[in-house]
């Protein structure tokens, strides 16, 4: 099977909802698996998602690990720094860039995007 259009992809997502509580080992397991291999595939082809821009992905990460700006101020420099870094005042230095790819453990390429500041 290969999905090749939204008419596929639509058929494949409501088989898979059919089969997906398979019991392993069964035929229907094994389709349920490829099924959803195939419509991963399709996704990422034609409904990409964009990864955040730097500062979202910040302050996404600093959400999932209960951080406050506060909690920042050793990897940027000072609670105004933080601040207006966050509020997209000020860009990401390449040290700032370095500290918080370790801090948080997300990508330098994530954070070395570029982004808007806000006027």
């Amino acid at each position: 099977m290969k999905i090749e259009n939204d008419e596929d992809y639509n058929f494949a997502l409501k088989r898979l909802q059919e089969i997906f509580d398979a019991p392993i080992g069964t035929p229907e397991s094994d389709e349920a698996n490829v099924l959803a291999l195939l419509i991963d595939e399709y996704e990422k082809q034609h409904y990409p998602i964009e990864a955040p821009d730097p500062i979202e992905a910040i302050k996404i990460r600093m959400e999932e690990m209960n951080l406050k700006q506060a909690d920042l101020i050793t990897e940027i420099g000072g609670k105004s720094m933080v601040s207006e870094i966050l509020n997209k005042k000020r860009k990401l230095t390449v040290e700032m860039i370095r500290n918080l790819a370790v801090r948080l453990n997300l990508s330098a390429g994530l954070l070395v995007r570029d982004y808007q500041l806000n006027s």
